[in-house]
């Protein structure tokens, strides 16, 4: 009664939602430590658990793939840049399945994001339309392996403490994957149409206009040899466009389209600072001024010896872990009384005396005359720019310049994009392979990504979503209470003695429904972590395999459609979407229809009972 009470309490506070789901995690287990369910030593066992530190690794890791634009490299590749709707959408709710097999889900969400609102713009539909099926492409994907999504490492976990080890990472794959082509097909051809075709809550309200930038293009690059007319057709997706030319230190203003590029020239380049990423890394070209503040650090060096750190920007340079760890993109709006202004980057000397780069300048919609280093500053100029947290902030508080509010702004490193992925494939080859545990594995991984620095050391730890692990480390304990205390078995008994009478299948139907129908009221983990000792029960009380019965808790969790709550990718897209609490349930509850026919004969026939 007292484990029951203390879980029907927890649902419903879940359901009130005024509270953190961590928060009410955590008040569950004290509860549960203080009623005496759950023994005092063992109380915060679940933050040791191997299904927590695989989640948090997952996320770390994901964060140096979105760092190095490797996520950009893989859409641009994978997405067709002359597609109708159909295609358009079924190429990107593809690559964001694909991504949440191996990726944290909200990771691939969030990383795909600006794709899908630019895919709407050139599709002539809402971004709504776009963002809500890539939502349910990306969770759908999750089910697919091990580490796309926390549910199925928490159903894994469960299944090894009840001394039957723990699943393979593509275990999942047989039963997750049929879902997951289905799904995504009928959200491709039928699904997008019923979603309400609402205008973004967020409207255009951080617009900051067109940077102008300088590109130097290296003498391996694609680039070299086509005409800028060519260029700029490979680039349009990003609305991006060459107003100028550098060429054997000559400026050309409005070069012609015919003209070819050649090594070493440099091209300044009109680009919203969103997409800036996406122009840079078609051709694999690089800032001017990050290129030049490399090349200048020897010159810097021999001049003083107080120039010797600020000059270098430039990860993997040995100029020790605080710095390179704190680069950061900043942009930064300049004020009538700004003591720069009148004054170009050279005259301030922003590297050797700040440490910092400009990158890139947008004033007013028109493009400077001069090169981005000589160009004399004005109030209201827009600068973006790149060097330590703690120098950028110097600058700011020395300058009276202010920083806008804080973007996702990054820049692409193919290098370091290629050591990402190899890491995150790495570490999914060991676990495939049976070398090591899941959580040993990512956590190698992790070790790499700080070594190698795809993420930096800052970030190690605001990459891991802390609410989400505090969650699942509070409930493991409270659901193991369920099993020693026999209330997981009680209920279990409940459900096959009432509703299915016995009927293993009928049994293995009620909790694939009650386990979707509390994924989308409440956190998805949470409900995997509380069915899963009543699927182990159910099996065990019919003398079933339990694998049937925890696969249908793995599939039930990550199939959350009905609500903006039950799953992260789906509030993420609540405001730029323009969506209503009710608007979820018009796509989501015929897949999720789609899901129980689907994917119940295929429990039985891969799993059978």
């Amino acid at each position: 009664m007292l484990i029951f009470s203390i879980l029907a309490i927890t649902m419903g506070l879940f359901l009130w939602g005024r509270l953190r789901h961590d928060v009410i995690a955590l008040a569950a287990l004290l509860a549960s430590v203080i009623a005496g369910l759950v023994p005092t030593d063992a109380a915060f066992a679940g933050f040791g658990h191997p299904a927590v530190i695989t989640v948090a690794c997952v996320l770390i890791l994901s964060q140096g793939l979105q760092n190095t634009g490797a996520v950009d490299w893989l859409a641009r590749s994978v997405l067709p840049r002359e597609a109708g709707r159909l295609t358009g959408m079924l190429a990107l709710m593809g690559l964001g399945a694909v991504l949440s097999g191996f990726m944290n889900n909200v990771g691939a969400m969030a990383l795909l994001m600006p794709v899908a609102v630019q895919l709407s713009n050139r599709l002539d539909l809402t971004p709504g339309q776009v963002l809500m099926p890539l939502a349910f492409g990306t969770i759908l994907g999750g089910m697919t392996t091990l580490i796309g999504t926390p549910p199925n490492l928490i159903v894994s976990g469960f299944r090894n403490e009840a001394g039957l080890g723990h699943f393979a990472i593509f275990d999942f794959a047989p039963v997750g994957a049929a879902v997951a082509v289905v799904g995504v097909i009928f959200v491709v051809f039928v699904g997008w149409r019923l979603v309400p075709a609402r205008q973004s809550a967020a409207g255009e309200s951080f617009d900051t206009g067109a940077y102008f930038t300088e590109l130097r293009v290296p003498e391996k690059s694609k680039a070299v040899g086509l005409t800028l007319r060519a260029f700029e057709r490979e680039i349009e997706d990003s609305d991006a466009q060459i107003v100028g030319l550098v060429r054997n230190e000559v400026r050309i203003t409005a070069p012609h389209g015919g003209r070819r590029i050649r090594a070493n020239d440099i091209l300044i380049l009109e680009a919203d600072v969103d997409t800036l990423a996406e122009a840079l890394s078609v051709f694999g070209i690089e800032l001017e001024e990050r290129t030049a503040s490399s090349e200048d650090k020897d010159a810097a060096e021999e001049k003083t010896a107080q120039s010797e750190s600020p000059d270098d920007t430039d990860e993997g340079e040995d100029e020790g872990p605080a710095r390179n760890d704190e680069i950061v993109l900043r942009e930064l709006a300049i004020l009538p009384g700004s003591t720069i202004v009148g004054r170009s980057a050279n005259d301030m000397k922003l590297r050797t005396r700040y440490a910092i780069n400009l990158l890139a300048v947008s004033r007013a919609g028109r493009a400077p005359r001069t090169r981005l280093r000589t160009l004399e500053l004005k109030s209201g100029d827009l600068l973006l720019v790149q060097g330590a947290s703690d120098a950028v902030s110097g600058f700011v508080n020395d300058t009276g310049c202010v920083p806008l509010g804080a973007r996702d702004l990054r820049i692409p490193d193919t290098r370091m994009a290629i050591i990402a992925g190899a890491i995150m494939v790495g570490a999914i080859g060991i676990v495939t392979l049976g070398l090591l545990p899941a959580a040993v594995a990512f956590a190698l991984g992790v070790l790499a990504s700080m070594v190698l620095r795809t993420v930096p050391l800052r970030q190690v730890y605001t990459a891991i979503d802390w609410p989400v692990i505090v969650l699942l480390a509070a409930l493991i304990p409270v659901a193991g209470a369920m099993q020693s205390t026999g209330a997981a078995d009680l209920l279990a008994r409940f459900l096959v003695d009432t509703i299915a009478q016995g009927n293993a299948v009928v049994a293995l139907g009620v909790v694939l429904i009650t386990t979707m129908f509390l994924s989308d009221v409440m956190n998805n983990a949470a409900t995997a972590a509380v069915l899963c000792p009543i699927a182990l029960g159910i099996s065990d009380t019919l003398g079933v395999n339990p694998d049937t019965f925890l696969m249908a808790v793995a599939i039930g969790a990550s199939c959350a459609f009905l609500t903006p709550i039950g799953h992260q990718n789906n509030t993420l897209i609540l405001g730029p979407g323009g969506f209503r609490f009710g608007d979820y349930w018009r796509l989501g509850l015929p897949l999720e229809v789609l899901v129980v026919v689907v994917s119940l004969p295929l429990l039985l026939v891969v799993w059978p009972l």
